[in-house]
């Protein structure tokens, strides 16, 4: 990472309270399930690219399934548990990146000309960096995205952010959570959850 464990940034940032899709067990009685709080953090640091800050606190993490530690590395189906998601939008097109990041330290990078029309022959250009800590009532995940993996735009452009998670619980129920939800299943995918915005700053050298 960047920055240093703990250390607040020096640029705006923006941090949201995550909230549960009602598809999700326990939505319906806030408190009840194993999952208290997810927050997310973000901002744009001035050396280039974003960085995402997801943390789950008040949990009771015995009723929910963690990956294990893995190598470092692209990894696809990190949505199948538990994961941490960013979505960026193109501003004046359909297109978006979404971005996993798996308590694992595994990651994927992916791109989107239009609602759910991946770009197959997307590959990549950089890797993001993870670090993640567990503690004893949930766990904390930086992701550090390097400028070559954000949109081609200029600096100083507004991107539409959705920022998600997913959590995989030990009895097998999965909780989609996001900052908005929009349909009656869970769809990080729809432009209308990109309720956020980051200024983008120069980008880095390459």
């Amino acid at each position: 990472m960047s920055l240093p464990a703990n250390a607040p940034p020096r640029v705006p940032t923006i941090t949201v309270g995550l909230r549960p899709h009602p598809f999700s067990p326990d939505a319906a009685t806030p408190g009840s399930g194993p999952v208290g709080r997810v927050l997310a953090t973000m901002y744009a640091p001035a050396e280039g690219g974003a960085v995402f800050e997801f943390r789950l606190e008040d949990c009771r993490v015995d009723a929910l399934k963690i990956p294990a530690a893995q190598p470092p590395g692209p990894a696809d189906g990190l949505w199948h548990h538990t994961c941490f998601e960013a979505f960026l939008g193109i501003p004046g097109e359909d297109g978006y990146h979404e971005f996993n990041f798996s308590p694992s330290g595994q990651w994927a990078a992916y791109a989107f000309r239009a609602w759910r029309e991946r770009i197959a022959d997307f590959r990549p250009g950089a890797e993001p960096q993870l670090r993640c800590e567990r503690h004893g009532d949930g766990l904390a995940l930086a992701a550090h995205v390097p400028a070559a993996l954000l949109p081609a735009v200029p600096a100083g452009t507004e991107l539409p952010v959705g920022l998600a998670a997913v959590i995989e619980r030990a009895d097998g129920q999965h909780e989609y959570w996001a900052v908005r939800h929009v349909a009656a299943q869970p769809d990080f995918h729809a432009r209308e959850t990109f309720a956020l915005r980051l200024t983008t700053t120069h980008r880095e050298a390459g």
